[in-house]
């Protein structure tokens, strides 16, 4: 979809219509900042624009979930006191919710939100594990393997991804690497003269391209799946994606 900065009132309205419009499902995944819009003008703005998690965007949300008894994944320019976060929120069939806050923040959204300080939580969401990242936190593989080695099943992944085809290239490889589901959720249009580059994508845990939006115009895509197939980190009879690790060899440090 394309939310347009400055236009909360008209975002939750597209949200709304988009969401009602979708073919039946169980999960339904929206774009980063789905509520206040990408590219803000000013500090001022983000500030003006970000909403509380019991403000009026998650309220909708909240709505729709229960009205199409579906789980919601969106973007939400949160505000906590006084400190902005480019959170996601996941809101269930009944009404409750959880939280994930940006780790990884992509230029100039440095001078709007402080990083995220709730880790990389997996939630459960009836059967499966659901596990959620934003946009330019695709780049760090680190963030996929711990989401993995916590059990999720599924990422979803809202974005707002400006760069041309490197996400779209990279995610499955990492679904392929860590065995997972991956729902990336990315926006469209300009903002300022800043291009989003669409192609929201759902991978499967074999790295298999299972849906594909266009570049430039709003879809809703509902693909059936599987999730305990995300369970099955085998590669060989005698090879085990996680149980083969030796992390006692892996060196997190970095040289200076």
């Amino acid at each position: 979809m394309e939310p347009r900065v400055g236009e909360s009132e008209a975002n939750r309205e597209r949200v709304r219509t988009a969401v009602l419009a979708a073919p039946e499902a169980d999960l339904l995944v929206l774009p980063e900042l789905a509520n206040s819009g990408y590219h803000f003008e000013s500090q001022g703005q983000s500030a003006q624009l970000a909403e509380p998690v019991d403000g009026p965007f998650v309220a909708l949300l909240r709505e729709l979930a229960r009205a199409r008894n579906l789980t919601l994944v969106s973007g939400l320019a949160e505000r906590d006191g006084s400190t902005l976060y480019n959170s996601a929120v996941l809101v269930r069939p009944d009404g409750s919710i959880e939280l994930y806050r940006k780790l990884h923040l992509f230029l100039n959204e440095k001078d709007h939100f402080a990083p995220g300080n709730l880790g990389l939580p997996v939630f459960q969401v009836g059967a499966a594990r659901i596990g959620l990242l934003i946009c330019f936190d695709w780049q760090f593989p680190e963030a996929w393997r711990t989401l993995a080695l916590r059990g999720a099943d599924i990422v979803c992944h809202p974005s707002n991804l400006v760069l041309p085809g490197l996400a779209q290239r990279a995610i499955p490889v990492h679904a392929l690497l860590n065995r997972l589901y991956v729902v990336t959720a990315n926006r469209i249009g300009t903002e300022s003269g800043l291009t989003f580059t669409g192609r929201s994508i759902l991978v499967g845990p074999r790295g298999e391209l299972l849906a594909e939006a266009p570049e430039t115009s709003e879809e809703t895509r509902v693909v059936e799946i599987d999730p305990f197939l995300a369970r099955d980190k085998s590669v060989t009879p005698r090879n085990d994606l996680l149980d083969d690790r030796r992390p006692e060899h892996y060196d997190c440090g970095r040289e200076s």
